[in-house]
């Protein structure tokens, strides 16, 4: 369904993204994990073509996607919806009408200057945010929201899309652990439910594990690991993250449990002292 062959990106003598490889043959939760710098992000804007690569091919169903121009171009950017850590909604804005955003490129410049969506579109988009267990906001405006909600609102405007792939940019790197969990949560039913490919950023690993099929493991702009998330040992995550014997995952847990379970042994250390 969707190759990557060879990708890389450089800036300057940079090599951000180099040669990367990656075979996606059904639709599946992929987790991309790695210390900053790796190249995630980068990988995810090539893929949606955000950001132009140097070398290598991006095939989506024997169709190249490097290569897409003008409105072919805007197309697959439907087709392979992105989410970012930052939300990237227009805060003023009510909730509903930054949701009726990811139909943009199927209006005039006018209909939307003026916030003129179809009452078909208005309602799917509530339904959406419905799905996602925020339609009682759907009037607010978008800043009112915590950032756990803005998150939620960020995936309606990509499903508005009705996008084959969602690319997420670490989408919980800013959220409180419970946030997370139901962000996290909202990710997945849509990969079950819908059959739709979810690629995401992750920061940590109990979350990859946890959630995705599958997990990538970049180094310094090189996909270093590719296997399923019972294969990702601490011995090889110390491999992806160039880590010493000293690398802890509990410290950069999201879990409840686990950061619970931390907080309880501080503090039996710190009543022994």
């Amino acid at each position: 369904m969707l190759r990557i062959e060879k990708l890389t990106k450089r800036f300057g003598e940079n090599v951000a993204v180099d040669a990367a490889t990656l075979d996606v043959d059904k639709p599946s939760m992929i987790g991309i994990i790695g210390r900053s710098g790796a190249g995630k992000s980068t990988l995810l804007r090539m893929i949606n073509r955000l950001t132009d690569s140097s070398e290598g091919r991006i095939l989506f169903e024997g169709r190249d996607v490097t290569q897409l121009k003008g409105r072919d171009k805007r197309v697959w950017q439907a087709d392979c919806a992105m989410i970012f850590q930052q939300f990237n909604l227009v805060p003023r804005l009510d909730v509903v009408s930054n949701v009726l955003h990811g139909t943009l490129n199927r209006h005039s410049t006018l209909a939307t200057m003026f916030n003129m969506f179809p009452m078909d579109e208005i309602h799917r988009a509530i339904d959406i945010l419905d799905r996602l267990g925020i339609a009682e906001h759907a009037p607010k405006r978008a800043e009112a929201l915590s950032g756990g909600q803005q998150q939620r609102v960020a995936i309606a405007r990509a499903l508005m899309q009705d996008p084959r792939i969602i690319l997420a940019d670490e989408p919980i790197a800013s959220l409180d652990p419970m946030n997370a969990q139901v962000v996290m949560q909202a990710l997945r039913r849509i990969h079950e439910e819908d059959g739709r490919t979810v690629i995401a950023n992750l920061h940590t690993l109990d979350t990859a594990r946890r959630y995705c099929d599958r997990v990538v493991g970049m180094r310094d702009g090189r996909i270093v690991f590719d296997g399923l998330p019972e294969q990702l040992t601490t011995g090889v995550a110390r491999e992806i993250y160039g880590a010493d014997a000293s690398f802890s995952e509990e410290a950069t847990s999201t879990e409840i449990e686990t950061l619970d379970a931390t907080q309880k042994a501080l503090m039996e250390a710190e009543a022994t002292i």
